[in-house]
């Protein structure tokens, strides 16, 4: 018994409560936030002077300091969390990125600008507490037992409550709606600011259909030959003959004359309404196919055969589960789940709004282009704008999505009550809704989530809080699991 006291004390000194929480932000600022400017490195204007061919503005490289203010003289110094607090203001930290201008391919102006400041979570890596020992975190003014892992935003501490989410990029099948005895396949394809859902569904005739995006009830062949796979061969291997020979001859016996890309490709625009002249129609797919059509994979032309072989092998689970011989997939198995912690939510809330912050830049720009001025874009670029976007949404815990509640002030009525919402996760369903499934305990919470701690009435089982012992891990290299599973005998398809 001793030793077990003298074990559980060692643990919770060297392990903090709320590390995931800690490590995700951590994450996000080194990690995600130059994901995000890569997604929108090159912005081109619609609207350029009449004696320039080409102009582009590039986002270069984006960092962040650490917590400062600037004082009502207009100067700038250091701030710590006690003197936030005390304030009323906002413990957060200059967002810098350096911009160039290019005109014909040649930079015009090079700059390094502040767009936004960005609220730093308490104990994180960029906080002035971080790694302070006992006795200086006494001398700070702050509390030793404290955790972290919150933000103070106008005085008010703040915590992100997690999300728990079905995982994206993952097949889930399940019986039809329609049809208890088919099956449907669903999955969340995501890639930075897309995520785009995808459902298989078998017709009456047999044929496998496929819906995502505008893109509704096309057939898996069709769309598998518009992709570059035509022959009927590589087809059946894909989709694997042993157990599946009848329904694959009866999707690929449906389109046996479409010989080549374009037909099929053709055949997918008609069917889904693009009208125009067929040069226009097949660019138009085109890109539908490369940016929606499962973009996890990749949105390149040179994705689209790795593409058309993913579909084939869903194609190849749902027969197979059709049939009996693979099992169906349970959607409140927690391995079927993710929980979306502060840096994945900050990720979300930062994709949208530089993008607010670009449409905002181009419009200033284009507006003083059409005067027949050029304006050097240091002039028009707002840093007060995306500022003030992050700290309505951490105010109000209005989230992108349309999703309330994320931000909230902790609770302080006691410390296991701060400790408690510190760990809270959240189910976006509805609470109206009966949702039984998701609502009952499963077996796969053992160990992660408490199975006393959530409240009656509407939000019980949507409402949840994280054992005290959960650990979470926050990002795994992909191209380090592809080296390893290359080096146990995995092959490229390409």
């Amino acid at each position: 018994m001793r030793n077990q006291k003298v074990l559980i004390r060692k643990y919770f000194q060297e392990n903090s409560l709320v590390q995931a929480n800690i490590e995700s932000f951590n994450q996000f600022i080194d990690v995600e936030l130059k994901k995000i400017i890569e997604e929108n490195r090159e912005i081109e204007p619609t609207i350029i002077p009449q004696n320039v061919d080409d102009f582009k503005i590039k986002l270069d490289r984006i960092y962040i300091s650490k917590p400062e203010i600037i004082e009502a003289d207009g100067s700038k110094r250091e701030i710590k969390p006690v003197e936030a607090r005390l304030r009323k203001m906002t413990y957060a930290a200059p967002m810098y990125i350096e911009i160039s201008a290019h005109i014909n391919g040649v930079q015009r102006e090079a700059f390094t600008s502040q767009i936004a400041s960005i609220p730093i979570m308490l104990k994180s890596k960029y906080c002035y507490l971080n790694k302070k020992s006992r006795d200086e975190l006494i001398k700070e003014g702050e509390d030793p037992d404290d955790p972290g892992g919150y933000f103070i935003v106008n005085g008010s501490e703040k915590i992100l409550i997690a999300v728990e989410d079905l995982a994206a990029n993952n097949l889930i099948i399940e019986p039809s709606d329609k049809d208890s005895r088919s099956m449907t396949s669903k999955m969340f394809s995501e890639k930075g600011s897309f995520k785009i859902p995808h459902t298989i569904e078998k017709e009456k005739n047999g044929i496998y259909t496929i819906t995502f995006t505008r893109v509704k009830k096309i057939p898996v062949v069709l769309l598998v030959k518009a992709l570059g796979m035509l022959k009927d061969e590589e087809i059946m291997k894909g989709i694997s003959t042993k157990h599946q020979y009848d329904e694959a001859l009866v999707n690929l016996y449906e389109f046996v004359d479409v010989k080549s890309a374009e037909d099929a490709l053709d055949l997918v625009a008609k069917k889904i309404g693009i009208t125009q002249s067929k040069e226009v129609r097949l660019q138009r797919m085109y890109e539908i196919l490369d940016k929606y059509l499962l973009p996890n994979i990749g949105t390149e032309p040179e994705d689209r055969q790795v593409k058309a072989f993913n579909l084939l092998k869903m194609l190849n689970r749902q027969i197979l589960t059709a049939r009996g011989i693979c099992p169906t997939d349970d959607k409140d198995h927690y391995e079927n789940k993710r929980l979306k912690l502060s840096g994945d939510l900050l990720a979300d809330l930062l994709r949208v709004n530089i993008k607010v912050l670009i449409g905002d830049l181009l419009y200033n720009f284009q507006r003083i282009v059409k005067r027949g001025k050029f304006p050097s874009i240091k002039v028009i670029i707002r840093d007060k704008l995306l500022t003030s976007r992050i700290y309505s949404s951490m105010a109000t815990g209005n989230w992108v999505g349309g999703r309330k509640g994320i931000s909230q002030r902790i609770q302080r009525i006691n410390y296991l009550d701060t400790l408690s919402h510190l760990q809270r996760v959240v189910s976006p369903l509805s609470t109206t809704q009966e949702n039984f499934l998701a609502r009952e305990l499963h077996p796969t919470h053992y160990g992660r989530l408490c199975p006393i701690e959530t409240p009656e009435g509407t939000n019980i089982g949507l409402r949840k809080n994280m054992s005290l012992t959960t650990h979470i891990s926050t990002y795994t290299d992909e191209q380090e699991v592809l080296k390893q599973l290359k080096n146990l005998g995995l092959k490229a398809i390409r």
